[in-house]
């Protein structure tokens, strides 16, 4: 069965105009392969070719990631994938290889811009809900160190806490793993991001994990406004 995600009231409050999608996909051997590796040298080269000359001002205001860089310096921060996009176009730098499941989003995300977090749809607690950080709340990231949440970032929490934060990314509890077969894939549309985006970020996260997984399952793609 899918997993229901909802959002709050304080989420819309705080973020009116912004759009979250859902895409859970199924049936997944997380296992990796070379015709992964050779669609990021293709996705590596195309992106040089499209943003050849392009100085850190242009990176800026390009579509899509203009609405992401506005959001980030309400908070003082800079939106990662930018730089990720930097790195590959004006350092020649690759694309990361962690596992197939968590590959496939960093490919799909230089291409469309659009922020998205991978989980293990296994380890989410039910109930899980789309929010707006408040004061004092903290999580646990990735890397094992406790986060304090700036008030109002757009975040999920499942039952066991907060799973994920625009700002700090995914916590130590639900991640992507080796052992992963059914993935839960939230893009994060900040307001000025549409649904086409978001679903060109799905269609594409599901066109890579055929790759290795012909047999997967789209078991929903959903949208919440």
């Amino acid at each position: 069965m899918a997993i229901e995600v909802t959002a709050t009231a304080a989420w819309r409050e705080r973020h009116p105009g912004a759009l979250i999608g859902i895409l859970e996909i199924s049936g997944v051997a997380n296992a990796p392969t070379s015709a992964l590796d050779e669609r990021k040298r293709g996705i590596e080269t195309a992106l040089r070719e499209r943003y050849r000359g392009f100085s850190r001002g242009d990176f800026v205001a390009a579509p899509v990631l203009s609405d992401y860089v506005r959001y980030y310096r309400s908070f003082g921060k800079t939106y990662h994938v930018q730089l990720q996009l930097e790195s590959i176009v004006l350092k020649g730098k690759s694309l990361p290889t962690i596992s197939p499941l968590v590959d496939v989003n960093f490919m799909a995300e230089v291409e469309t811009l659009v922020l998205t977090a991978g989980h293990d749809a296994a380890r989410l607690q039910l109930p899980v809900t789309i929010d707006a950080a408040a004061p004092g709340e903290r999580m646990t990231q990735m890397n094992g160190s406790t986060a304090s949440m700036q008030p109002g970032d757009m975040l999920m929490r499942d039952a066991g806490g907060i799973a994920c934060s625009i700002l700090y990314g995914q916590d130590n509890r639900s991640p992507i793993s080796g052992t992963t077969r059914r993935a839960l894939y939230v893009a994060y549309g900040v307001p000025g991001v549409g649904q086409d985006a978001i679903s060109a970020q799905f269609a594409r996260i599901v066109e890579y994990v055929r790759l290795f997984a012909p047999g997967c399952m789209v078991e929903q793609e959903e949208y919440i406004r």
